[in-house]
């Protein structure tokens, strides 16, 4: 088969190669899966660069936990797959050197959900990591039916995402966004209001749209950045689900501010995220995308050779949406 890896890290031009490579074989528990899309998201793009000195600790690594394809072969003790279904795949990378990158990759078996037939791979491929992150930040702490939910970076893969996700659940949702061009993208996707979060009162604003009383919940893509205006918008009692900092990972926080509130400050990391809370999601998600109610944004796609210039496009936020690396030409998908 056909494999994406590299061998150190740093820039993806230089570091990753397509290479051969022999055709895995499903060990106990594990299923084989022929893989038609595979996701790129920030952290692939983050472990290949070397980002805070993240170091590769075995010989090569195939990036990418996300993918979607059709379970080819599977190994001995498996009940729960057969050959010829359609899934999509999250976590493939984790805990292993093996992720989607690749013509084929082999996971445990309880690592991978149904795709209906008439839901594309780009699109399976477009689902673990940020709808099971957005579905994390909104509904750990409880139902938001009747909610007011505020997500930063609206129009990006997790908050394009979340935008939904909270709509489906009955809240209202009020989004920003860096650029004002993507508020059309937040809107569509269920926001109520967008703003543009380097105004320099958009924290009278946001108040202003609820009256004053602030935010049940917010989704927050940079706490670093956004710390001081979310502790002064939340609400009593509400949540800031933080799955990112990236402009500082050692902010100041305003903790009277938010003790005063009685405020839940959560951290999101999905590779934390327990069996239980998976199943919650994907529950979610499997029942969202058959209905057809939560649709991911595709961005650019690129063919398993060039899948350097999908990860400078995750890089430079170029992507347009979510990055997705077409291992079949989805023309010849069947």
């Amino acid at each position: 088969m056909q494999a994406v890896l590299y061998e150190r890290t740093g820039p993806a031009a230089e570091v990753l190669q397509l290479v051969e490579m022999p055709l895995p074989v499903p060990g106990p528990g594990e299923v084989r899966v022929r893989v038609y899309a595979s996701g790129v998201n920030p952290a692939d793009v983050k472990r290949r660069s070397g980002w805070a000195r993240i170091t590769l600790d075995t010989p090569f690594l195939i990036p990418h936990d996300d993918g979607a394809g059709v379970i080819d072969e599977i190994g001995p003790g498996v009940t729960t797959s057969a050959v010829g279904e359609r899934v999509w795949i999250f976590d493939a990378r984790l805990g292993r050197q093996t992720g989607t990158a690749a013509e084929y990759v082999c996971v445990p078996a309880h690592k991978v959900e149904p795709l209906p037939d008439h839901v594309d791979f780009a699109t399976g491929a477009s689902l673990s990591i940020p709808g099971r992150t957005a579905h994390r930040c909104l509904f750990t702490d409880g139902p938001i039916d009747g909610a007011t939910v505020l997500v930063a970076g609206a129009a990006g893969s997790v908050g394009h995402s979340a935008v939904q996700q909270a709509r489906l659940a009955g809240a209202t949702v009020i989004g920003t966004v860096g650029r004002d061009d993507n508020a059309p993208i937040a809107l569509d996707a269920g926001c109520k209001e967008v703003l543009n979060y380097r105004s320099p009162h958009l924290a009278e604003d946001l108040l202003d749209l609820t009256n004053g009383r602030g935010f049940d919940r917010i989704v927050e893509v940079d706490a670093a950045a956004n710390i001081d205006t979310d502790s002064r918008v939340i609400a009593t009692n509400g949540t800031i689900a933080v799955y990112a900092t990236d402009s500082a990972h050692a902010p100041t926080i305003p903790l009277w501010r938010l003790m005063n509130k009685s405020v839940n400050l959560r951290n999101v990391l999905l590779y934390n995220l327990p069996h239980a809370e998976h199943r919650l999601a994907a529950d979610d998600l499997n029942r969202w995308i058959t209905r057809g109610d939560l649709t991911p944004r595709i961005g650019q796609r690129f063919p398993l050779r060039d899948t350097a210039l999908g990860h400078q496009a995750v890089e430079s936020g170029t992507g347009g949406g979510n990055v997705v690396i077409d291992v079949v030409d989805p023309h010849t998908e069947s």
